[in-house]
């Protein structure tokens, strides 16, 4: 099937021109935070777990074209799902050790929480950071100097939304 399913930045129009691109709930999965061996950041993968579920986007590649979205999603692997579109995730064997400790950009998570609010409102950037593991990472504020290729630019709405649960998951896995 020449349909894929995003679930972090590809959540977020701006970054793509998938314009078939319509919400989606797959069961199963839920997103986590992982270092790899191939980039100095860390990833947001999606992770088999039973009674899980997350929101994302589906879409078509156009003309069965994979090549600009493998390019995009490098590190990644494509599995298909019961749903019907394919997945990109990093296969838990291709993880880093613990000790690999990679920080999240703190860009490249607003571009995933801006995505995320326009298209599932308040509740569903609850429900992101809800259905999201591996908040004790490291969070690498880049906002001055944004390293992420990506980025978008945040309203101050947007970006106190960011910090309000960004505080709220981390001091939870503090407690």
């Amino acid at each position: 099937m020449n349909r894929f399913f995003g679930y972090g930045s590809l959540v977020n129009r701006q970054t793509h021109t998938y314009h078939t691109a319509e919400p989606m709930t797959v069961t199963g999965w839920r997103r986590a935070w992982r270092a790899t061996p191939i980039n100095p950041v860390a990833f947001l993968t999606g992770e088999l777990h039973d009674g899980s579920t997350i929101d994302g986007l589906a879409a078509d590649v156009p003309g069965g074209a994979w090549d600009a979205l493998d390019l995009r999603e490098t590190g990644y692997l494509r599995a298909m799902l019961p749903e019907g579109p394919q997945i990109y995730h990093i296969p838990t064997d291709l993880h880093g050790t613990p000790k690999d400790v990679r920080p999240i950009l703190l860009s490249y998570l607003d571009v995933v929480v801006q995505g995320f609010l326009r298209e599932f409102g308040e509740d569903g950037v609850t429900r992101f950071f809800d259905t999201t593991v591996g908040w004790e990472t490291p969070i690498r504020n880049d906002r001055a100097a944004p390293q992420y290729p990506r980025t978008q630019v945040l309203t101050k709405d947007e970006t106190a939304l960011v910090d309000h649960h960004l505080r709220r998951v981390t001091r939870s896995k503090s407690a």
